[in-house]
């Protein structure tokens, strides 16, 4: 079917002028109309009634967080911008744009995320925070929240700052010094993994097991950062490696019975080689000797003792001679009876209270199940006594004796050596445990001692010789005196420890070279002006005549126990009022009570009231040998009494008279006056 045919329609008016006409009336109604409504506007309104565009901050977001390779991510919906057009009519074109825009935007947003820049101070309060919350679940339940240790270990490793590591290394440390048991965790054996028990054992096993695995890796790290290598970044912080010093000493001293005692040892006995003296080394120093007095068994000083002689040997004893005086702290002076010397122990038999042979005593007869009975009781109170920790005197005394052996050892070896530095403290620990050691070494350290004596008397003949001597020659002369009075009270403290009837019996030692010294030297000690000086006792000023750079490096006193003064007084007391040296001569006697007497009017204040103390005991027990002294009508012999002889023999002591008491009456100090007229009372009254 064919379509209808359209009428055409012919146009009036040109084509121009209707465009022009229609369009000038199109404006002219808008414009009217614009006009007419513009009254009626209310701007203000509109714009408040219009939405307020959020920040990206605060935008509510309603999609869930997805997962990605680079981790887990927030996408938020984008929302395009709104018009600032008043009439709200935008471009779609632009709203496009802008919504590609707040695309690109949120894509960004969890790159900035990754990264939050939070200040060093809040890091470290939320450590502290996180640290004090691990420490109170442990705490409060050690098996259950045993993997909590695991998260203090990652602050360590991965700490952004050094103060944060430092919070999780005593962290730790505190918190092991109260989950950890008052015994020894046993290794488990093979046998014992496949054993079949109950699910309580099973439970505390493994968590020994899991307690005892984060303690080891704590001092595997506690070791590697106090000795770090060469391109670690911690060798940059000393701080972090003297915490580490102090958390391993700490550890020590609250649970020495429990597992790595040795690795702790370690640490503070490598910090003891170097010679150089900072608080890290006065730390390791003193724990080593807080821990040798505490010590009840003796097995932590053994450890300890073998550790420093294997340090020592190895540093060919270039070490600093504050460590040598840890070993005078040792539980050995009076708790060890037995004698001892670097090879081996001598222990005395137990005391038989029956004359002769002992009795046999009458075996009581039992029978074969008694027997097994009793063996089978005395196996469980041998693992009784095991689990209860309880020590036996015959492994203290055992273990004691293995630490003298070790401690004689170091001592003997740098006798032979003669170190310079170290013959202070070596003759201090002789002096004191002198007691300890066995007799048949007693010849072979009296003749060191002899030759150290006699190299000081050479040090003073050439420092006599020389004049023109400079301050560091004339301390080291006085230092070698101390040492001369050390190795006298040695030698007397070798025979005064020994039993008296004993040694009357069976030494034969000749102690007249160091009588001889002795009363050659005193005059020299009285006009000694450090007789009374002790370094950790005494206040001195520096003497404003030495450069800066002589008091700087002056050396100290080797000997830092007992002052000169104290040391002659040990070595007379010993000489002319011990029984283990018998009754002295008369002319013996008589010498020193008069050079004494000399010597007090040179000494201090102190000095002379403890030799005029010391004069009134000889007068009381030699009140008849001395006497002459004070009564010339007493006299045997005749001559002249020399003063400055260097033989007792040759003084003719008794050829002179005691007129230094006169003096003394007259002394500034009343307490010298009262004692010095107590001495003529005791002649005067015992003669």
């Amino acid at each position: 079917m064919a379509p209808g045919r359209t009428t055409k329609r012919r146009r009036l008016s040109p084509p121009g002028d209707e465009v022009k006409g229609a369009s000038q009336n199109s404006k002219d109604e808008a414009l009217n109309k614009f006009y007419n409504n513009a009254a009626e506007w209310d701007l203000e309104q509109d714009y408040e009634r219009r939405p307020r565009k959020l920040s990206k901050k605060d935008k509510e977001r309603t999609r869930l967080p997805i997962k990605t390779a680079e981790g887990i991510q927030n996408i938020d919906e984008p929302e395009p911008e709104e018009s600032d057009s008043f009439l709200g009519t935008d471009n779609e074109e632009d709203a496009a744009s802008d919504a590609e825009n707040d695309v690109d935007e949120h894509e960004e947003e969890p790159a900035e995320e990754e990264k939050p820049k939070i200040p060093m101070k809040l890091q470290i309060f939320q450590a502290k925070e996180e640290l004090a919350k691990l420490a109170t679940l442990i705490n409060e339940d050690p098996e259950e929240h045993i993997a909590s240790f695991k998260t203090m270990v990652e602050m360590v490793d991965n700490g952004s700052h050094v103060a944060i590591k430092k919070l999780a290394l005593a962290s730790q440390a505190a918190v092991f010094k109260d989950v950890i048991p008052g015994y020894r965790i046993r290794p488990l054996s093979d046998g014992d993994l496949s054993a079949k028990l109950s699910k309580e054992v099973r439970k505390l096993r493994d968590y020994e097991q899991s307690l005892l695995s984060h303690y080891k890796n704590y001092i595997q790290r506690l070791t590697e950062l106090t000795k770090p290598s060469k391109g670690s970044k911690e060798a940059l912080d000393p701080s972090l490696k003297s915490i580490a010093i102090n958390c391993a000493c700490n550890m020590l001293l609250s649970v020495p019975h429990f597992n790595f005692r040795g690795e702790l040892l370690k640490i503070l006995v490598n910090r003891l080689a170097k010679r150089q003296i900072d608080a890290d080394f006065v730390k390791c120093r003193e724990t080593l000797e807080e821990v040798f007095a505490r010590d009840d068994d003796g097995v932590v000083s053994l450890e300890a003792a073998r550790l420093l002689s294997k340090m020592m040997k190895a540093k060919e004893f270039r070490i600093n001679e504050s460590v040598l005086d840890a070993f005078l702290h040792l539980r050995l002076l009076s708790e060890f009876s037995s004698k001892g010397s670097r090879d081996r122990v001598d222990r005395e038999p137990e005391e038989n209270t029956f004359r002769g042979k002992k009795p046999k005593q009458k075996k009581e007869f039992r029978t074969k199940k008694e027997r097994k009975i009793e063996k089978e009781r005395k196996a469980v109170e041998k693992d009784m006594k095991e689990a209860d920790a309880l020590v036996s005197h015959e492994e203290r005394d055992k273990n004691q004796a293995e630490t003298l052996k070790l401690v004689f050892g170091v001592y003997f070896r740098i006798l032979k050596l003669r170190i310079p530095n170290l013959m202070g403290p070596v003759l201090e620990g002789l002096a004191k445990y002198a007691h300890l050691i066995n007799q048949d070494f007693f010849g072979d350290l009296l003749e060191a001692l002899k030759d150290l004596i006699g190299h000081t008397d050479r040090a003073e003949l050439e420092d006599d010789e020389s004049e023109d001597e400079d301050a560091e020659s004339a301390t080291a002369s006085r230092d070698s005196q101390r040492e001369a009075l050390l190795c006298t009270v040695t030698a007397f403290a070798l025979l005064q420890g020994q039993d008296a009837g004993k040694a009357a019996a069976s030494l034969h030692l000749d102690l007249s070279f160091f009588v001889k010294y002795l009363y050659r030297t005193l005059y020299c000690l009285s006009i000694n002006p450090d007789v009374e000086f002790n370094p950790n006792k005494s206040l001195r000023l520096p003497d404003p005549n030495e450069s800066s750079s002589t008091q700087q490096f002056k050396p100290r006193n080797k000997v830092n126990f007992q002052t000169p003064t104290v040391l002659l007084l040990r070595c007379l007391q010993s000489m002319l009022l011990s029984r283990a040296q018998g009754i002295p001569p008369p002319a013996r006697v008589g010498s020193f009570t008069k050079r004494l007497l000399t010597t007090s009017l040179q000494v201090p204040e102190k000095s002379a009231i403890a030799t005029l103390s010391l004069l009134n005991q000889v007068a009381k027990h030699h009140a008849n040998r001395i006497s002459p002294l004070w009564h010339s009508e007493e006299r045997k012999g005749d001559g002249v009494f020399n003063p400055y002889a260097t033989e007792i023999e040759g003084t003719n002591v008794f050829a002179g008279t005691v007129w230094e008491g006169e003096l003394l009456r007259l002394h500034y100090c009343p307490q010298v006056r009262d004692a010095a007229v107590d001495i003529e009372k005791m002649i005067s009254v015992r003669k």
